[in-house]
């Protein structure tokens, strides 16, 4: 059996391991998103430019979306880590 020190060490571990791994998919999945969604309204705008306001409202409505879902999972890293 492992002793107490060791063993919240492997906890302090485990806990910094989860934090940054929330972190890095909640950082890399909504930048994909975010990419996909600018590259999509352009290809829009670009074949219909008299859209151009209704595809800009909609798409920057969408990123924003997509980046609270970044700043949802850097709350969870942070609670993770620190709780």
């Amino acid at each position: 059996m492992a002793e107490p020190a060791n063993l919240n060490e492997s906890l302090a571990a485990v806990k910094n391991i989860a934090a940054a791994a929330t972190i890095v998919l909640g950082a890399v999945f909504p930048s994909i998103a975010i990419g996909k969604i600018g590259a999509h309204a352009l290809d829009a705008i670009g074949r219909n430019p008299e859209a151009a306001n209704k595809i800009q409202t909609a798409m920057i409505l969408a990123i924003a979306f997509a980046e609270a879902i970044a700043i949802y999972s850097l709350v969870i890293s942070l609670i993770v880590k620190f709780v």
